[in-house]
């Protein structure tokens, strides 16, 4: 797959293979490429073991690659000088916010990674308040966080990466031990740092209905793309899709078994809105 080329990429991988073991014969990442431009937000899908979590930690050299090339706003990931600078451009929120959160209290959790880089108390101060407004948890901030729920305790991890203020979020399976109402809370969350703050997101997922609220998917089998697109380019290939090992959105599957049925339903429906707007039209 060639990758576009542009210069307004934060993430770029080039052909990039990764495996856990020199011995090992299979590749958790196999010749990947892609690119995620400034300001975009992106979801990677795919079956469990495609690599998709594997390709997610390249982004700020948690891993490097064993052959290829991954860059952040054209940093090489392997230059060792450049890693700070790296980091700071990517914060990673991984899947279960426990262990990540590290402090008895909320803004004491948020203020961490800042007072370990020796920001200035002032600084911190503005940074925190800052970043907890934005992830929507600053009301509770003098709280203990092991007695909120998962939704808030995953916001609390996001506005402690935030308040380094990275250029980019990455979002290993964020949402994956939320109930539906705290996975729609955070979505809500990275939606609005993305629309209303410009920061560009990938978000490793495999719920349907988070991925079509994207601005582009991609689909990982075999630790390669088999799939990229836009939401509406991507459901609407339901059987492939299928064939990959995955759902597609609810709405999109309802979609076609009442085209099946005989009504005639629009093509390209992903979300319940969509869906909903198209049954009422039928109806009137």
């Amino acid at each position: 797959m060639q990758v576009q080329t542009t210069d307004n990429a934060m993430l770029r991988a080039e052909n990039i293979r990764f495996r856990y073991s020199p011995e090992s014969e299979s590749y958790a990442v196999n010749g990947a490429s892609l690119a995620v431009q400034k300001g975009e937000f992106v979801a990677v899908l795919g079956a469990n073991g495609c690599g998709k979590s594997t390709l997610a930690k390249h982004f700020n050299a948690i891993l490097l690659p064993e052959s290829g090339t991954v860059t952040v706003e054209g940093m090489d990931t392997r230059d060792e000088e450049r890693l700070y600078d790296i980091r700071q451009k990517v914060g990673m929120v991984f899947q279960n916010p426990d262990n990540q959160i590290v402090a008895t209290v909320v803004e004491e959790d948020v203020a961490f990674a800042l007072e370990n880089l020796g920001v200035p108390p002032a600084e911190i101060r503005t940074r925190i308040d800052e970043a907890m407004q934005m992830a929507g948890i600053y009301k509770h901030r003098g709280k203990a966080p092991h007695k909120l729920s998962g939704g808030q305790k995953q916001r609390v991890a996001i506005a402690g990466v935030i308040a380094l203020r990275p250029d980019c979020l990455v979002l290993d399976e964020a949402t994956a031990m939320l109930d539906p109402r705290g996975r729609e809370k955070v979505m809500s969350t990275i939606r609005r740092l993305n629309h209303e703050f410009g920061i560009t997101v990938v978000a490793i997922t495999h719920y349907m209905e988070e991925a079509a609220q994207a601005d582009r998917v991609l689909v990982m089998s075999g630790g390669k793309i088999a799939m990229e697109g836009t939401p509406k380019e991507v459901f609407s290939q339901t059987e492939r899709v299928r064939s990959l090992r995955l759902d597609v959105p609810q709405a999109a599957e309802l979609r076609d078994e009442l085209a099946k049925a005989g009504l005639p339903m629009p093509e390209g429906i992903i979300t319940v809105e969509e869906c909903a707007q198209a049954l009422y039209r039928l109806l009137a």
